[in-house]
């Protein structure tokens, strides 16, 4: 187990479950992709845990009571396919669920919740979501849940009902669980984000990455012949001329594993 602090003075306790191998890049400049969600998510007084799943890195079963939350980030694997460590988190994600502890799901995260809770999962029926997309919030009161009842008029004016973000996908939820809430949806995706309750939900987008990741992974992927030149150029020129609403969506996440600002 990895374990890195985020600040001196330890409270509240997290865990990273990385579900995908840091690219020399983001090594290189970020020092790795749980820099890149502790940066994002992070407060001062927080201790945040990494456990690299993907390489069969997981909590102990005796340690998961001393987490206040989860994160399980996307991947270049399929969610609902079987590998070892695959099948392994699915048990720990279960495990999880009925403990009731608090678990965001990212990309391939959002994916394999749905899975392990009965949801359907499978390939993109329109094919790669690869750059900007503007997401629209259904939920009347998106951090209801939440929030204490004296902090959720204030939070919700804060939060507009439509937000961009970054996506990176080919594989997406058919169906939610049943008994779990759809929040957003896109044109290109009919579920953006899922609620189960007040302790599970999962996002398709990627509300931790910067518009830099974004563009060599857009690289790597046109290199290894995923996505055809005119996309991946398509895709680059919509991130030159438009932003992310990166601070809305990590003020959401936030609210969501703490339940508070």
């Amino acid at each position: 187990m990895t374990v890195i602090a985020a600040h001196q003075v330890e409270s509240k306790r997290y865990a990273l479950l990385l579900a995908a191998r840091d690219s020399d890049y983001v090594k290189k400049v970020y020092g790795g992709y749980f820099n890149v969600f502790v940066s994002a998510f992070a407060e001062e007084g927080e201790r945040w845990d990494l456990y690299r799943v993907v390489e069969g890195e997981f909590p102990e079963m005796s340690e998961l009571d001393k987490y206040d939350g989860f994160i399980v980030s996307g991947s270049p694997y399929d969610a609902y396919g079987n590998d070892y460590w695959i099948i392994k988190l699915c048990f720990l994600l279960q495990t999880l669920f009925v403990m009731e502890k608090k678990v965001l799901g990212v990309c391939f995260g959002h994916q394999v919740l749905c899975r392990v809770l009965g949801g359907k999962v499978g390939k993109s029926y329109t094919g790669w979501d690869i750059g900007l997309r503007k997401v629209r919030i259904v939920k009347d009161c998106l951090l209801s849940d939440f929030l204490e009842q004296d902090q959720q008029e204030e939070e919700a004016a804060a939060i507009p009902k439509s937000l961009t973000i970054i996506e990176c996908h080919q594989d997406e939820v058919w169906e939610v669980p049943s008994g779990a809430e759809i929040i957003a949806f896109s044109e290109k995706t009919s579920i953006e984000m899922f609620a189960f309750g007040e302790h599970i939900m999962g996002i398709q987008g990627h509300p931790e990455y910067t518009k830099d990741i974004l563009c060599n992974l857009i690289d790597r992927l046109l290199s290894n012949g995923c996505i055809e030149k005119g996309f991946a150029e398509n895709a680059k020129l919509a991130l030159e001329i438009s932003e992310p609403d990166r601070k809305c969506w990590e003020r959401i996440c936030r609210i969501f594993l703490k339940g508070r600002r």
